[in-house]
């Protein structure tokens, strides 16, 4: 500070020194006096009163310029401490030293808490006063030093004569010039190559070739240190990591985040008012789009903290798994079904209508010629017609609910199986040729003679007499409980009936028709069975209870295999003429295909009815099965079995027939193939019979 003092000194005293001096201007005026001795001395005065009016300006002026550089740029030099906190003087009296080392000591402060409250509501100048810490004293700041601060905390200079915006000066600029910055000429050595860097580089490429020195490789470090963060994460260090799972990426952002987004991602009063209704879950935007008239005028997201923190737990609670993926295009995986123009034949359209019985027409049977067709009702009639022109030949009253009706397949022979109540009535329609009718009534009365051994039986055989025997009624078969269902074996002389019941282990009965001889083949039963099947080639036996099908070995007396239908109700059940397959109906609108060489649990699955499931056949000839159900429906479907076992059977529907009308809920209760023809009889609760060819 003393030389800072001293030099300021000397500038002002050499102000006046170069200014001028008294003995200059004697000698100026001893001059003037030998030169013109005659010249006015008022002339003389006026110009020595000039130049001392200059000087004296002269040194104003530069006086004033250095107390104003001392104020700004000199620090306060009363306190002679120097740059030390000035908590170090907090408990002394003194707040440190003028320049000749006494101790300048603090102000009187008497004032507290409510005396500073009061002048700052009461002094006007409160507001301007600064405390400094250095002096222990208050300071009032001018008006200009207020506007100096307001300046600075602008970030504004604190000149305000000071031109930011001015142009600099341009010391190279795009102008040729004539003169060179230097005209050094170059150096010798800087066009000549060096002897010494010569020498040095042939040691250094021999001690390579030797391999004294291995060069150093250099490794692309931006490789590591810059990536695409959108990119995979491949060129990552944790994506060399074997098991390394990377994290989801967040979506990018799309139009609906601009700020300034189109009007159509922009929320009407209806949209917004919903949205604010709506659980945050359940929103598809978990904002509201607004729009600005420029990016500057964006505010900060309000939410961000928040969904920086939802990410984090979405990264290291949710698990992450490695799973091989395959890349399948998602068309492959569609089968490729033929079209169904390419399965034909197939009925497809309504041909005759058989009309005459007056109830539910619960079961259908058509001969093995395909000639005639047998139908029962509950009506209390059994009636023949003839297939090609609808008409009924004959019509037998048995006086009760015909629950179900079969047709002998055995070609040689003429006869209707009806169950109703607990009687299996066997009929001889006589609709065939003499031999056949002959060999049909040698098998009825083929043991007449032998009475049966089990007469105390379950079941009583016993022949028609009377009216019975003229309508062609000719043996009536007595079961203990109600019959809901009778079939016959390929070979035509065994028949079995079916008698839910939960109570009772008499439940299935197997007949033989030449011997007339009934057994039960079950000692107890699982279930509360449904329907029954023989096998079309094997001595199987195929019983279907309410969740499951069992298929028995007739000849080993044991059972084979136990399929299990996935379904609630099983409700109809027909065998593939190959044996192999097995469909089966249930009331909860499902058709079950099984392959018996593949599984237990159904190859396919059908769900196409709406309603219970009433009735399933297959074609003896035809690739073709159909199922029938209470919304009134038949669906044919085209069902190829391979002879290769490594492939797997083709099942393609290609046909719904509509044409029965829905009565009590009731639609389509059996249905038929013609045994010849792609044809498919249909019986329903509107008390008609229907073919479709």
């Amino acid at each position: 500070e003393d030389e800072d003092l001293s030099d300021s000194e000397d500038s002002v005293y050499s102000g006046l020194e170069d200014s001028g001096s008294d003995s200059e201007d004697d000698e100026d005026e001893e001059e003037a006096l030998d030169a013109a001795a005659d010249d006015d001395e008022e002339e003389e005065k006026e110009e020595q009163a000039q130049r001392v009016e200059f000087t004296c300006q002269l040194t104003a002026d530069w006086l004033r310029l250095f107390s104003v550089f001392s104020c700004r740029m000199s620090p306060d030099i009363r306190n002679t401490v120097g740059n030390i906190p000035m908590e170090w003087y907090r408990d002394f009296p003194h707040i440190g030293y003028d320049l000749d080392g006494k101790k300048i000591y603090k102000p009187i402060r008497n004032k507290d808490e409510l005396d500073d409250f009061l002048d700052k509501m009461e002094n006007p100048d409160y507001w301007r006063t600064v405390h400094d810490k250095q002096t222990g004293s208050d300071i009032i700041l001018s008006d200009d030093q207020v506007e100096l601060v307001n300046r600075l905390q602008r970030g504004q200079f604190g000149d305000v004569n000071f031109n930011e915006y001015q142009p600099s000066v341009e010391f190279f600029s795009k102008d040729v010039m004539i003169h060179p910055v230097t005209n050094r000429p170059a150096d010798k050595r800087s066009f000549i190559p060096s002897l010494i860097e010569k020498e040095k580089v042939s040691k250094l490429v021999h001690a390579i070739k030797m391999g004294w020195i291995k060069p150093r490789r250099v490794e692309d470090d931006s490789r590591g240190r810059y990536y695409d963060l959108w990119s995979t994460e491949d060129s990552s260090i944790l994506a060399k990591h074997k098991m390394h799972l990377p994290a989801p990426k967040i979506p990018l952002p799309g139009h609906q985040e601009s700020y300034n987004p189109p009007p159509e991602y922009l929320f009407t009063d209806e949209e917004r008012a919903l949205w604010e209704q709506q659980d945050p879950s359940d929103r598809k935007l978990p904002f509201v789009p607004v729009r600005f008239s420029s990016l500057r005028q964006v505010p900060a997201f309000p939410r961000f903290i928040h969904e920086r923190f939802e990410r984090c737990l979405d990264l290291y609670l949710c698990p992450r798994q490695r799973k091989m993926r395959v890349n399948v295009n998602p068309e492959d995986l569609i089968p490729k079904l033929p079209k169904p123009k390419d399965l034909q034949p197939f009925p497809t359209t309504q041909s005759l209508v058989y009309q005459g019985h007056s109830g539910l027409v619960r079961s259908i049977s058509v001969s093995p010629s395909g000639q005639w067709l047998a139908s029962g009702s509950d009506d209390g009639s059994v009636r023949f017609w003839e297939v090609r022109s609808s008409r009924c030949m004959k019509t037998v009253q048995v006086g009760g609910a015909v629950k179900s009706v079969a047709w002998n397949p055995n070609p040689s022979v003429c006869l209707l199986a009806v169950a109703l109540d607990s009687v299996v009535l066997l009929l001889s329609p006589s609709l065939a040729d003499r031999q056949v009718v002959s060999a049909s009534e040698r098998l009825l009365s083929g043991q007449d003679e032998v009475e049966p051994a089990e007469g105390a039986g379950p079941v009583t055989w016993g022949e028609a007499e009377g009216e019975e025997l003229n309508q062609g009624i000719r043996l009536r078969i007595q079961h203990p409980k109600a019959v809901h269902q009778v079939v016959w074996h390929t070979k035509g002389d065994y028949l079995a009936s079916v008698m839910p019941d939960h109570s009772s282990h008499l439940q299935v009965f197997i007949h033989q028709v030449s011997r007339r001889r009934s057994q039960n083949p079950f000692r107890r039963n699982k279930g509360l069975v449904q329907c029954v099947s023989f096998h079309p080639v094997r001595p199987y036996f195929f019983v279907a209870t309410q969740r499951s099908v069992r298929i028995y070995n007739l000849v080993k007396q044991e059972m084979t295999k136990k399929l299990q239908a996935n379904s609630k109700w099983i409700s109809s059940m027909a065998v593939h003429p190959g044996g192999d397959h097995v469909i089966c109906g249930s009331y909860d609108c499902r058709l079950s295909w099984f392959d018996l060489d593949l599984s237990t649990k159904p190859y396919k699955m059908l769900r196409h009815h709406k309603k219970a499931v009433r009735g399933v056949a297959y074609h003896r000839v035809y690739p073709l099965f159909a199922s029938a159900s209470d919304d009134g429906s038949v669906i044919i479907c085209h069902g190829t079995v391979y002879n290769d076992l490594l492939q797997n059977p083709l099942i393609v529907p290609v046909k719904v027939l509509r044409g029965h009308v829905i009565t009590h809920d009731l639609g389509v209760l059996d249905v038929t193939f013609h045994p010849t023809q792609p044809w498919i009889f249909s019986s329903g609760a509107d008390a008609t019979i229907r073919l479709f060819t």
